[in-house]
C-alpha cells in the first residue's frame, strides 16, 4: 500500500509540473497585451514599458515562470493585473460555487443512474431496459451548450419554473433561492454523467449476476434484492468509481461552460473573463488550481479502488 501511494504521489507531482508549464506558456501565446487593457486611453510606449517593468513582464519567460511557481509554492498566487484583487480571494469566492454545482449534479446523477441500472439489470432486454438504454444513447449525443439553450427556453422563459441567466443568488444570502438557481445548471451536468454511470453499472451488474458466487447465493434461498445490494453491487461499482474519476475533468469543463452561459460567478466565469482580458496571472493560477483539484480527486479515487479491491495495490 505504501509503495502504491508513493508511486501515485510521484506521478501527481510530475503531472502538476507539466500542467503548470503548459498553462504558463500557452497563455503567453494568446494575442493581446494586458497593458493595453490596464492603461486604456493612457496607452503610450513610455507608460507601457513602465507598466511591463512594474508587472515583471519585461523579464524572459523562463524567469517569469520561476518567479510565479516559486510564489505559488509559498502559497502566494499573486494579484490580478486587471482588478488588482488577490487571485486567492477570487478562487476562494468562486470555487465553492463550482463545488456546489458539481456535487449537486453528481447526487442527482447517482440518484437516477443506480436505481435505473439495477432495475434494468434485473430484466435485461426487458421493456424498461430497452427504453432506458435507447434514451441514454440519445441523451449522450446532446452537447451541453445545446441542452442549456433548450432547458432555459423551456423552463425559464416559457414555463417560468427556474430563473434564467444572470439570476444567481449566493448561498449565504438565501440558501433556498440559491438551490433554486442551481438546479437547472445541475441538470445540464447531470445528463451526461447519468447516461455514462447507468450504462457502465448496468453492464457490470448483468455480468456479475451471471457469476458462480451469485448462483450459490441464490441456491441458499437469498432474496434477489439482498443478492443485488449485498453481493452484486459492490464488485460492479469499480467501473462506476473509475468513471467518476475520469469524468471529473469533463464535469469541470462542463461546469465552466454552464457558468459562463448562465452568468454564474464560478471559476469558469472568472477564467473566461481573465482570458478575454489577457490577465496572465489569474489564468495561470486558476488553471493550476483546477488541475490540482482534479489530480487530487483522481488520487483519492485511486486510493478508494484499493479499499474496494486490495489486489490493485498489490499489483
Amino acid at each position: 500500500m505504501t509503495r502504491f501511494v508513493l508511486r501515485r504521489l510521484i506521478a501527481l507531482i510530475a503531472i502538476l509540473f507539466c500542467i503548470s508549464v503548459g498553462a504558463f506558456f500557452l497563455i503567453h501565446l494568446l494575442p493581446g497585451d494586458p497593458t493595453v487593457t490596464i492603461l486604456g486611453p493612457n496607452d503610450t510606449p513610455e507608460n507601457r514599458n513602465a507598466l511591463l517593468k512594474e508587472l515583471g513582464l519585461n523579464l524572459p519567460l523562463w524567469q517569469q515562470y520561476l518567479t510565479w511557481i516559486w510564489n505559488v509554492l509559498q502559497g502566494n498566487l499573486g494579484q490580478s493585473f486587471i482588478t488588482h484583487q488577490s487571485v486567492s480571494k477570487i478562487i476562494s469566492s468562486a470555487f465553492p460555487i463550482d463545488l456546489e454545482l458539481i456535487i449537486l449534479s453528481q447526487i442527482m446523477a447517482l440518484g437516477f443512474s443506480i436505481p435505473l441500472a439495477i432495475a434494468s439489470a434485473r430484466r435485461p432486454n426487458g421493456l424498461l431496459d430497452r427504453a432506458s438504454t435507447t434514451t441514454s444513447f440519445g441523451m449522450l449525443a446532446i452537447p451541453p451548450f445545446i441542452l442549456i439553450v433548450v432547458l432555459v427556453l423551456l423552463f425559464s422563459i416559457h414555463l417560468h419554473i427556474f430563473p434564467g441567466p444572470g439570476s444567481y443568488v449566493p448561498f449565504q444570502q438565501d440558501p433556498i433561492s440559491n438551490l433554486h438557481t442551481m438546479i437547472l445548471p445541475a441538470i445540464v451536468l447531470m445528463v451526461g454523467s447519468t447516461t455514462i454511470y447507468f450504462r457502465l453499472l448496468r453492464a457490470d451488474l448483468i455480468a456479475t449476476l451471471q457469476q458462480d458466487f451469485i448462483t450459490v447465493a441464490r441456491s441458499k434461498g437469498l432474496s434477489d434484492r439482498y443478492i443485488m445490494w449485498r453481493h452484486a453491487l459492490r464488485p460492479s461499482s469499480l467501473s462506476l468509481l473509475a468513471s467518476a474519476g475520469l469524468n471529473i475533468s469533463g464535469l469541470v469543463a462542463g461546469a465552466f461552460v454552464v457558468e459562463y452561459l448562465l452568468a454564474i460567478p464560478g471559476l469558469g466565469f472568472e477564467l473566461v473573463n481573465s482570458i478575454q482580458q489577457v490577465d496572465y496571472l489569474s489564468v495561470q493560477s486558476i488553471t493550476l488550481f483546477v488541475a490540482v483539484v482534479i489530480v487530487l480527486i483522481n488520487f483519492i479515487i485511486d486510493f478508494l479502488f484499493t479499499v474496494v479491491d486490495p489486489r490493485i495495490a498489490r499489483e
